[in-house]
């Protein structure tokens, strides 16, 4: 059977790299995105670099009709999903007490219900059939004090980890990657500067996902690329509140 990947915000950064690689391992693809005109650019290329089917959808994950179509692509059987990325995010620059309650709740949507509302979708499907695996794009931050953002990483984290448990020995695995610092358009987006992070912290795409794939295919409930973040994750169990506060303050 031909697989297919669906990928949500897959028209840049790490959700692009996603269905490149993707792609290049012969998965048809379904990419999710809010720019229709980035959407078809690239998914024409992934059809010529790859020779893959790529369907496309339109989709602003803050609403509920955009997410309710999504879900229903999950759902389906014929041409199934047998991988999902839950990728489509965002972070905001300003502390939690300055920004408004909407752009708190909105926030929260994409990054936690709106994954959550997908999981469920796509589970139905792939434990009829005993086979799937879903991608959380969760991050470093996670492990650390990161107000709101950090804590829906967190959330996406504990829940990969309890599903990896319970729905592993059913044929779905399920996977928290957790960059740090990744070369792509995020801090950007979010209007945050990132000349107070050094050189080395940075990852590039192309490995995080190459490693969060290769963890996912294996069944691993959590990815950390990169060695120098495996250690970081591991020693932020040891390290004062304040100090893991005083990182988050950094970025992602």
């Amino acid at each position: 059977m031909t697989e297919t990947a669906l990928i949500t915000g897959a028209t840049a950064g790490l959700g692009a790299e996603f269905a490149r690689q993707l792609g290049a391992k012969h998965y048809n693809l379904v990419l999710v995105a809010r720019d229709a005109e980035r959407l078809a650019t690239g998914a024409a290329t992934l059809r010529q670099d790859f020779g893959v089917a790529v369907e496309t959808i339109v989709a602003d994950l803050e609403t509920n009709d955009a997410v309710d179509r999504v879900a229903a692509r999950l759902r389906q059987v014929r041409e199934r999903i047998t991988i999902l990325v839950n990728n489509a995010g965002y972070g905001l620059p300003k502390p939690f007490d300055e920004n408004t309650l909407d752009q708190e709740s909105a926030h929260l949507r994409i990054l936690v219900t709106t994954p959550m509302q997908l999981m469920h979708a796509a589970l139905g499907v792939m434990l009829e059939h005993g086979h799937g695996r879903i991608i959380n794009v969760a991050s470093m931050a996670g492990f650390i004090p990161r107000g709101s953002y950090g804590a829906c990483k967190a959330w996406l984290i504990s829940f990969s980890r309890w599903a990896n448990l319970e729905y592993g020995p059913r044929g779905v695995t399920m996977t928290a990657v957790c960059p740090g610092f990744v070369h792509t358009e995020f801090h950007q987006r979010m209007g945050a500067s990132t000349r107070a992070i050094p050189e080395w912290m940075w990852l590039r795409p192309d490995r995080v996902v190459r490693e969060g794939l290769a963890d996912a295919l294996s069944g691993k409930a959590v990815s950390i690329p990169s060695k120098r973040y495996a250690l970081l994750a591991a020693g932020s169990r040891f390290v004062p509140a304040g100090l893991g506060a005083a990182a988050g303050r950094r970025g992602r």
